[in-house]
């Protein structure tokens, strides 16, 4: 199997991940949107025995939705949203933008979908620019 490894933005957290994903899911519940703070969430899961920490572990950050079995972990120096073991699956949940090579694995689906930001399909369709706007 295919060893990919991810970092935070500051690159003081990093982790390694077997490329061997269950699912891809982009969720847009509200929860998520407040914890990504942008229209959706690109999370992969896997079983956990298939993810290390390399460095920074004690700089990972956790918050637990209260009455809803989600979690948001990130590293405490930039931000960023790092793996975190689900609550309510037993899963590793892997941001899939903290991915350094992108996975084999793609997006399945839309959850939550119903719940998703009112500007999401606009943007979806708005201009493409390769960097910032002239």
């Amino acid at each position: 199997m295919t060893l990919i490894d991810g970092s935070c933005l500051c690159g003081e957290v990093t982790f390694a991940v077997e490329d061997k994903f269950d699912e891809f899911h982009l969720c847009h519940c509200q929860q998520c949107q407040k914890a990504s703070g942008t229209a959706h969430v690109a999370h992969l899961f896997t079983q956990a025995d298939n993810f290390q920490w390399l460095t920074g572990a004690q700089h990972v950050q956790r918050y637990d939705v209260p009455d809803r079995a989600i979690s948001n972990a990130y590293c405490g120096n930039c931000g960023s949203p790092v793996p975190y073991l689900s609550l309510a699956s037993g899963k590793l949940v892997v941001p899939a933008g903290a991915l350094n090579t992108a996975s084999v694995t793609m997006p399945q689906d839309h959850i939550f979908y119903a719940e998703k930001a009112a500007w999401y399909e606009t943007g979806v369709k708005a201009v493409k620019e390769d960097g910032f706007p002239s």
